[in-house]
């Protein structure tokens, strides 16, 4: 993740790399497993899994600015307490869910791990391919 005018090095390519096979394995996983559910529990699930899908790619995108903003700019103070508030927003979310909604609150916590999932794929796919350097065909 290099700045405007800064060369990026092997690493950085590689890790530039390795974030855009997991953003295409989120969403592979998350429409893979909307539609299984779609068709194996119905709309409320798949609705669920969708749901926990989005705030799961939302909270891997915020953990990937965090990570890019370190070492760079002052600590800021909003960014903090923005980062400490997100769990309480995903809490809410997930009361409301449960509280108002026909969605499946289970289906809803199992989408919150699709992120989780897809940096487990990409893990196995670098310690089976990148011996040989192929991991990126």
């Amino acid at each position: 993740m290099t700045g405007e005018g800064e060369l990026a090095t092997p690493d950085e390519l590689w890790m530039d790399r390795a974030i855009v096979r997991i953003w295409k394995l989120v969403w592979a996983i998350g429409a893979g497993g909307a539609i299984a559910l779609l068709v194996w529990r119905g709309w409320a699930w798949g609705a669920g899994w969708v749901i926990g899908t989005a705030v799961s790619a939302l909270n891997f995108r915020w953990l990937q600015q965090l990570v890019a903003g370190l070492g760079g700019e002052a600590a800021k103070p909003r960014k903090a307490v923005f980062l400490g508030m997100r769990y309480l927003l995903l809490g809410g979310g997930a009361y409301v869910i449960l509280k108002f909604s026909a969605i499946s609150l289970l289906a809803a916590l199992s989408g919150l791990f699709v992120s989780v999932a897809a940096v487990i794929v990409e893990i196995l796919l670098e310690l089976t391919y990148a011996r040989n350097g192929t991991v990126d065909h």
